[in-house]
């Protein structure tokens, strides 16, 4: 029996039914990065080791894959099919037009709106100069520099990978993946040998160690896994969503394991159960053909996910800033609420938004 299934070089060419398995894995993925920004607020008030602390984390690390798979959905997007290059200077254009108004206002938003006006934290030059150049001006707004330092080589990506077939990006993928595991299993070896070798980054390196990742979308999107294959990949995703859990709860016991594969979205077990997902999802919800309404309302939540990205924790602040029980951080009914609260809000801030043309292009 035939498990994997690869389309054909040839079939770009055909114009196929919508394939509505990266909309719902993208909309399953927003849901995640929610869930560990809000349920990672209750981890961060509560007693380590408490119920509250454990319920919280079980609703935080075991979505860990989701910036990855993000960034795979947008490699299965930009750099198939297998003929296809990039012309640069258009594609440079288009996506300027889309990325960079949302860079400079939503830096904007978050550092005078929500750390300025909202906290009242004090701004001195030189630490927003820092935040500015570690892209740290708030948890999430790092992500639209390694969207951008990904644009901005995926040209040279499909020229690459242009005619090479399935097996090139897939042995480009694996070897970047492998060389970023490498690369960022370093510290921790070097930590537990007696000297630190900290890999720090920056607005010009958030993007490199997540190629792997963005070839591997790529690599990967023609993959349809059937029988005891896909059964396989789920068992493996959920072992592996476990395995990250156990390991953050015991991390002063986990030894080696901790040292090889610290919990991170670029160690080896991640890069595993991102992968997991990212074939479970694709080859399950690839069956689905929802009736024309239902499709239309997918491509139009999934559209509008890249806007919650960049507004959900602004909706989240100003939850938190006003009921006491989300603030104080250790009510996991309360974390319930503000995450359906904060989700729903999002969905209906950037749909609305993405039907506004001035607003459009930051949402």
């Amino acid at each position: 029996m035939t498990v994997l299934r690869a389309r054909p070089e040839g079939s770009a060419s055909v114009t196929l039914p919508r394939d509505y398995s990266l909309d719902i894995l993208r909309i399953l993925s927003i849901c995640g990065v929610v869930a560990i920004h809000l349920f990672g607020y209750v981890v961060g008030h509560s007693e380590p080791g408490s119920r509250n602390w454990w319920l919280g984390a079980a609703l935080d690390i075991p979505f860990i894959w989701v910036v990855p798979v993000f960034v795979m959905i947008s490699g299965a997007l930009l750099l198939a099919p297998e003929d296809r290059v990039l012309e640069p200077r258009s594609f440079y254009r288009k996506r300027a037009v889309r990325l960079l108004p949302a860079l400079v206002v939503w830096h904007l938003v978050y550092l005078l709106g929500v750390r300025w006006l909202m906290r009242g934290e004090d701004l001195p030059p030189g630490r927003v100069a820092q935040m500015l150049y570690d892209g740290a001006v708030f948890t999430q707004l790092y992500f639209l520099w390694l969207i951008l330092g990904l644009y901005l080589v995926a040209p040279f990506i499909t020229a690459f990978l242009q005619n090479g077939g399935p097996r090139r990006a897939q042995v480009l993928a694996a070897a970047l993946l492998a060389a970023t595991a490498l690369a960022f299993m370093a510290p921790g070896i070097a930590a537990s040998l007696g000297f630190s070798r900290p890999i720090t980054l920056n607005i010009f390196t958030h993007w490199l160690p997540y190629v792997g990742y963005f070839v591997a979308g790529r690599a990967l999107r023609g993959v349809l896994l059937r029988g005891w294959s896909l059964f396989a990949a789920i068992v493996v995703a959920i072992g592996l969503a476990g395995l990250c859990l156990w390991q953050y709860g015991h991390q002063g016991q986990t030894g080696l394991l901790n040292v090889v594969s610290p919990i991170s979205y670029l160690s080896p077990t991640v890069m595993l159960l991102a992968v997991a997902v990212f074939l479970s999802a694709r080859s399950i919800f690839s069956r689905i053909t929802p009736a024309p309404a239902t499709g239309r309302m997918l491509v139009t939540i999934s559209a509008a996910s890249f806007g919650v990205f960049l507004v959900h924790l602004l909706v989240f602040e100003i939850i938190r800033l006003n009921v006491p029980a989300v603030f104080d951080g250790r009510s996991v009914v309360a974390a319930f609420g503000s995450y359906a609260a904060t989700l729903v809000l999002s969905f209906a801030v950037a749909v609305l938004a993405s039907r506004i043309p001035i607003l459009r292009n930051i949402f």
